[in-house]
């Protein structure tokens, strides 16, 4: 069954990435006058003709890793009137890069609608700074320095990064607007519950406080025989404070601990929503790999939403940043910052595990995220990829029209076609080699359900 889900599964994510791909092709080519001939989903042969719309025949074929947008003339010598050669040098190279583009703005779409379905973020819990006279919040009790923790069933938890708009939510907890009757908080040290009157709401008790956001740092993993293992500390501790000194992001546990190696100190930490101090010694000189401490640490994560248009916004940052890890890649291998074996490439064989494994886990979680951030992945990674300056690929064809921009006058097709034909050969051995590679190696893949906390 799992086999068949991912076969399905990379034949349908592939061939909506490649629709739009080839879809730009068609719409740029069409509007600078080059006659597309056929349009056609996967490669042949033929399976069938499905329609003809103003001259292009839309046709399903055989082998259904691709697609193509075939242009009149576009690797031969042809001239004519419609033909790609016989467009102006702007139409060619808007037709080749509106492949890509498409792909780029397609996986902004994607990436936000991972944003929009729930997605890890940074969570924290609030604590209170200021209370908005006769509001809903003070006729709870709510005071300045509470840390909200629970309000009936479901954690306070808002997001840990002020500046980026979006609510942290429970998959299995009553919604923010679910009526409650307790308030679980933290004062002066102490776990207590306030009755609420009057059903207040969730996100009516957030609105009526200003709070600045805490508990954002967690224990992910201890080593043994560590301090930190022979103290009592565990995975999923939340860190509170070292001593009277506070832990965050912003003030991480490795500054204070730093300036307190060899002494004891005082760690309390927020587990199951009760307060827990712990004594333990920073070790000056600690086994390699595990820190003064023996301890791993980490952002508090849970489910988020974002609203569509922040989505959209964070979604077009994520495609940019994406794009400069991949351009700074070949630098970081020279430099040896990055393993050879990271930058692996992947095949057919190697997405298609990816997919599958990201289908799986939307199915067992319930979550869209898996799909739609990986989709995203692989859109604008094609969309790279068919950039790179190599013959066949887009970015070659786009190589060649530069330089006959700066030559003043075009390379003789048939010398250019034969050029994109031995390269496409050389891209197809070099796909083969790395499909190999990819059924010989166990591929890769990711663990969504960790990722998501499912």
């Amino acid at each position: 069954m799992s086999t068949l889900i991912t076969i399905f599964s990379f034949i349908i994510v592939l061939g909506i990435l490649v629709f739009f791909h080839e879809f730009g092709h068609y719409w740029v080519a069409r509007r600078n006058g080059i006659v597309v001939q056929e349009f056609g989903m996967g490669y042949p042969p033929r399976l069938a003709k499905l329609f003809t719309y103003d001259g292009t025949e839309f046709t399903i074929n055989l082998i259904p890793f691709g697609g193509f947008a075939r242009m009149k003339g576009e690797d031969a010598s042809d001239l004519s009137p419609g033909s790609f050669n016989a467009a102006s040098r702007w139409g060619r190279a808007a037709t080749l890069i509106a492949g890509p583009a498409m792909n780029a703005i397609l996986s902004v779409f994607l990436f936000a609608f991972s944003f929009m379905a729930g997605f890890p973020a940074e969570a924290a819990y609030p604590q209170v700074t200021d209370v908005a006279a006769g509001s809903v919040a003070a006729q709870v009790g709510l005071q300045k320095g509470d840390i909200l923790l629970q309000a009936g069933n479901r954690p306070t938890q808002v997001s840990a990064a002020p500046n980026l708009d979006y609510t942290v939510w429970h998959k299995n907890a009553p919604a923010e607007t679910t009526p409650v009757s307790t308030l679980k908080l933290s004062r002066d040290g102490k776990i207590m519950e306030l009755p609420i009157q009057g059903q207040a709401q969730v996100d009516q008790l957030l609105s009526a406080i200003e709070y600045t956001p805490v508990l954002d740092t967690q224990i992910s993993a201890t080593a043994a025989n560590s301090p930190a293992a022979q103290a009592g500390l565990q995975a999923g501790d939340v860190l509170y404070r070292v001593n009277d000194t506070p832990i965050s992001f912003a003030a991480p546990l490795s500054d204070v601990v730093r300036e307190n190696l060899g002494k004891e100190i005082s760690l309390t930490v927020l587990r199951n929503y009760q307060w827990q101090t712990f004594k333990l010694t920073p070790r000056p000189n600690p086994p390699a790999g595990e820190g003064a401490l023996g301890v791993e640490i980490g952002a508090v994560t849970q489910l988020a939403t974002m609203p569509f248009l922040t989505a959209l916004r964070e979604g077009a940052a994520f495609v940019g940043q994406y794009v400069k890890v991949v351009l700074q890649m070949p630098i970081m291998l020279i430099r040896g910052q990055l393993a050879p074996a990271d930058a692996q490439l992947s095949g057919p064989v190697g997405i298609a595990h990816l997919v599958g494994g990201a289908v799986t886990a939307t199915i067992e979680t319930g979550l869209w995220f898996p799909i739609w951030r990986l989709s995203g992945i692989l859109s604008v990674a094609l969309a790279i990829t068919n950039l790179l300056p190599l013959p066949a690929l887009d970015g070659g064809r786009l190589l060649f029209i530069l330089i006959e921009a700066l030559r003043g006058r075009r390379i003789n097709p048939e010398r250019e076609g034969f050029v994109h034909m031995v390269g496409f050969m050389l891209l197809l051995g070099l796909l083969v080699y790395i499909t190999v590679q990819d059924i010989r190696t166990t591929p890769i893949g990711i663990d969504w359900n960790a990722l998501l906390g499912q």
